[in-house]
């Protein structure tokens, strides 16, 4: 359903330069934001201008940007800079799979962004700033199993090897949810703040109810340039600079970890071939290092031959090896069998579009899907042929901490 609250016709944009705002969050005066944050640099949105649940299919796109198009085509815009993210702009999460419900646009009444030296507010139909809502911390939190118990997602795990091994596919992504129940109703602010400050590396989201902090971004549009960023073979951090220094060194060298990111590098090559005039792709990945874990990581660059939109781009990347598998197909067939449950908006596609079609879309990771006082906590691991059920658990368990720190402060 399609939902435009007080929109004028054609609605009035205005896009004014306006003095450094500072913490970007601490500006949000709304529970529920929209919010795309990395290194205190982004976009935050609140208000709803216009919002839309996007039908499942396998034109949920098309859909997507038509239904964009209706809203804001015609859209009277008074945007001197012209910049990235000026101008309307759409906040979007889409499931990761494309048969579920879920997947939402919106449109807020607000938009507050800083970029490369430069800040701005966006208002749609001279939208105003109301009153701001008291910040709530989640108070204390309760854990408990998701669709699968520790032990139930450590057989699927092995069941996925043994499909590997059998020669039925060659790498498959599987998921793990936890439960959270918190104290009070989630005021996802005091969660975003947390997690732009410890993972200031990673892009920290918020889109209608799923909220993270994503190392991987998908795709970036400006203009004709697109870049994507692949991380594929995950260790942990270590207890000290000694052991931190080995595990990356491990992990590096491993040659089941290299050949899961080879296979993610290889997807997303075969999805930008096709949309660019030119494509750059690494020889070898590099180390990421984050708070919690580290990647291989290959940045992936290029330029549009076709004037593709960011979100053209986003349906022919998603899904890619990195959180699906390898042979696509056979992937999806085997995480619907062994993860018995839907991922929601968890390892899909979540960013911005503006007018102009560019935009910066990420792959929903390290995120939790907040419906109240509770939350549903994501990980996810590559599995391979040579995979151990017991580390692959340790693996999502330490991918999990990053939204139980947002969540516990």
């Amino acid at each position: 359903m399609s939902v435009a609250i007080g929109l004028t016709r054609p609605p009035a944009v205005r896009t004014l330069s306006v003095g450094d705002p500072g913490d970007l969050v601490a500006a949000l005066p709304d529970a529920a934001p929209s919010a795309w944050i990395r290194h205190g640099e982004g976009l935050v949105g609140w208000g709803v201008a216009a919002s839309t649940a996007v039908p499942p299919g396998p034109d949920r796109f098309t859909w997507a940007k038509k239904w964009l198009a209706e809203v804001l085509g015609d859209a009277d815009v008074d945007d001197d800079l012209r910049v990235p993210g000026s101008g309307p702009v759409a906040f979007g999460s889409f499931t990761f799979d494309p048969d579920e419900p879920g997947s939402v646009l919106i449109v807020p009444k607000v938009v507050l962004a800083r970029r490369d030296g430069r800040a701005w507010m966006t208002t749609v139909d001279a939208a105003p700033t109301g009153e701001a809502v008291p910040t709530v911390e989640p108070g204390w939190v309760r854990y408990g199993d998701g669709s699968l118990s520790a032990p139930e997602w450590e057989h699927a795990v092995a069941r996925a090897v043994q499909a590997i091994r059998s020669g039925r596919l060659e790498k498959a992504v599987l998921a793990r949810d936890l439960m959270v129940t918190a104290e009070n109703p989630i005021d996802a602010r005091p969660l975003l703040a947390r997690l732009a400050q410890r993972y200031p590396e990673c892009y920290t989201f918020s889109v209608g109810g799923l909220l993270g902090a994503t190392p991987e971004l998908l795709v970036r549009r400006t203009g004709e340039a697109v870049e994507s960023l692949v991380l594929a073979g995950t260790a942990a951090r270590g207890g000290d600079a000694d052991d931190d220094l080995a595990r990356g060194a491990a992990l590096f060298a491993s040659a089941k970890d290299r050949h899961e990111h080879a296979c993610a590098v290889s997807s997303v090559r075969q999805a930008l071939t096709p949309l660019c005039a030119d494509l750059r792709v690494p020889d070898a990945p590099e180390l990421l290092v984050l708070p919690n874990v580290q990647h291989l990581a290959s940045r992936v660059t290029g330029r549009l031959g076709n004037g593709a939109s960011v979100l053209d781009v986003v349906e022919a990347m998603h899904p890619t090896a990195a959180v699906g598998g390898t042979p696509t197909a056979t992937a999806l067939e085997v995480i619907r069998e062994l993860e018995g449950m839907d991922r929601a908006g968890y390892a899909g596609p979540v960013g911005w579009i503006d007018s102009r079609g560019d935009g910066e879309w990420g792959i929903a990771l390290r995120c939790g899907l907040i419906n109240g006082n509770r939350v549903r906590l994501f990980a996810g691991c590559g599995i391979m042929g040579d995979s151990e059920p017991s580390a692959e658990l340790a693996e999502a368990q330490a991918k999990l901490r990053a939204m139980q720190y947002a969540l516990e402060g």
